[in-house]
């Protein structure tokens, strides 16, 4: 785990979850722009081609309010996990 990611909020993480941060011995990548700009997103055991597709993320704060989603795609890669996936837009 990247020692700069300690502290850190996990994408999906209980709002009351005393340790919202992220899992020794998971694998992450952070949330660049959009709704959720400075988030982890837990991405162990993902696959390089799920890697490749980026996410589609449940997201209250987008443009489409709760319900709507945000569209998050790989934004640059380091050997097989992508460090960053950057906001692309919010869908309903």
């Amino acid at each position: 785990m990247d020692a700069a990611w300690v502290g850190r909020r996990v994408y999906g993480a209980d709002a009351d979850n005393p340790e919202p941060g992220p899992v020794p011995g998971h694998s992450y990548v952070e949330l660049v722009g959009g709704p959720q700009d400075g988030q982890l997103l837990d991405v162990t055991g993902w696959s390089p081609l799920e890697l490749a597709d980026g996410a589609l993320l449940m997201s209250e704060r987008g443009a489409f309010g709760p319900g709507g989603r945000c569209a998050y795609e790989p934004a640059e890669v380091d050997g097989v996990y992508p460090s960053r996936f950057g906001w692309r837009g919010d869908v309903p």
